[in-house]
Order: C-alpha cells, then sequence, then structure tokens
C-alpha cells in the first residue's frame, strides 16, 4: 500500500516539493471520494480544504445574478482545488461539483497555513504552484462571463 507522502508525490501539483517537504505535508493530508453528483464545497461556504484531484473530474460554477449557476471549468486527474482557505475571510469563491466519481487528496487548510509560517521554504513553493491555478481560473472565468455577456445583450 502506498503511503501518503507517495501519493503526494505522484501528483502533478507537488512536483517542486521534496520528501522531507511532502513528509511534513502529508500530516495535514487525507483521501476522500465523492460519488458524481455530490458537492465538494459551496460558494460563501466557510473555506477550510485545499484537493488534489486524483480520479475523476469536478465541475466549477459560479452564481451570476439574473443568470443563476454558470459554469467556469471542468478540472479533472492531476489538476488542483480549492485556494479559498489561504486568506481571510476564507469563503468559497465557487460551486464545487463531482461531474463523475472523484477520488481526491484533501489537506486541512488551517494546518497548511501554520505550515507556511513554520517553513516559509514549503510555503514559498505552495504559492508559486497555486498562482498558477489562480492564474488558470481566473482565465477560465473571465472567458466564460464573457459569454455570459454576449448571450444576454
Amino acid at each position: 500500500m502506498r503511503s501518503m507522502v507517495q501519493k503526494l508525490a505522484e501528483h502533478p501539483f507537488m512536483t517542486e516539493f521534496v520528501d522531507e517537504q511532502l513528509e511534513l505535508i502529508a500530516r495535514g493530508a487525507g483521501e476522500v471520494e465523492f460519488e458524481e453528483g455530490a458537492f465538494l464545497f459551496r460558494e460563501h461556504e466557510d473555506a477550510d480544504r485545499f484537493y488534489l484531484i486524483v480520479e475523476g473530474s469536478v465541475a466549477l460554477k459560479i452564481h451570476v445574478p439574473q443568470t443563476g449557476p454558470v459554469p467556469i471549468q471542468t478540472l479533472s486527474a492531476g489538476q488542483a482545488l480549492g485556494w479559498s482557505w489561504m486568506m481571510p475571510p476564507y469563503k468559497w469563491h465557487f460551486d464545487a461539483r463531482a461531474f463523475s466519481p472523484v477520488k481526491a487528496i484533501v489537506l486541512d487548510g488551517e494546518y497548511l497555513r501554520r505550515l507556511f509560517q513554520d517553513n516559509s521554504e514549503i510555503g514559498y513553493r505552495f504559492l508559486r504552484r497555486i498562482t498558477m491555478v489562480l492564474a488558470e481560473r481566473l482565465q477560465a472565468t473571465r472567458l466564460q462571463l464573457l459569454d455570459v455577456y454576449q448571450v444576454a445583450t
């Protein structure tokens, strides 16, 4: 049976981390599964975790006034999900719903924040990776909202 450190090392998001860092990160990690249609989280709820998708796909949606939920992006195995735990007010900015059965590694957000304070190298590497995720999400959101705006006019 593979250890959590091995599982983390195999995920593309974690490629910049060395074994000693993965061991520290693994202390705040677990595994979760979601059935198709289950919510991983909902917009405006408390954000306290970070997901590394191992299997399946997750649809991200944002609520747009007078339009309702608008799909932003579909994430699949090898991608990371959830950055709202990093900064106050620690609330989710999207809905995340399993588009198919999902297996993921889940990391405790509070544990990660404490770890980053104690180990700036891990924090720096993590922020470098999460910045790429944020840029991708912002671009996807921008394109979706442009589509919504064009339909509405």
